[in-house]
């Protein structure tokens, strides 16, 4: 292969990671999967002498087990409250919107849409404010879950491709 091919992919695969950690925060990228995506990329560029198949496969469980942990953490700190369905949307959708403020939009969104989701069903405001802390919480912790996947991912890549 071309070297400045090699460059231009290796640059790629930084790229991806490098996105894929930001996305373990920031919701509206699929932050675990793309660092799988740019770590499967590396192996690939070399022919997969370095990186095989099992490293790959640890990779993708690590990468299904990080999404199944968010998924899990974010539905058990809304359940823990009793929080209704329209309070886990309205988290979802906050943390969406919170990209568009800021760090703090990205820390209060989730809980102002798991309060006014909550809101919504006719609740009253203490069990709002319950469910908007437990659910940001829950989020909070799939947050940290999924960035240190990807750290560890790449720590794997790193150690089996140069030991």
């Amino acid at each position: 292969m071309d070297p400045i091919v090699i460059v231009l992919l290796w640059l790629t695969v930084v790229a991806l990671v490098a996105l894929g950690i930001a996305g373990a925060v920031l919701p509206a990228l699929p932050g675990v999967p793309m660092v799988f995506a740019g770590l499967w990329l590396g192996a690939w560029i070399d022919g997969y002498a370095r990186i095989g198949t099992g490293t790959l496969i640890v990779l993708g469980v690590l990468t299904a087990l990080s999404l199944l942990i968010d998924f899990v953490a974010s539905a058990l700190g809304a359940k823990r409250v009793g929080a209704s369905p329209k309070a886990v949307t309205g988290a979802v959708l906050g943390s969406l919107v919170g990209l568009f403020f800021g760090l703090p939009g990205i820390i209060l969104g989730p809980f102002i849409g798991a309060v006014l989701g909550e809101l919504a069903t006719q609740r009253n405001f203490d069990q709002a404010t319950r469910v908007g802390i437990a659910t940001w919480m829950g989020l909070l912790f799939g947050t940290i879950a999924k960035l240190v996947t990807s750290l560890v991912m790449v720590g794997i890549f790193v150690f089996a491709y140069f030991f």
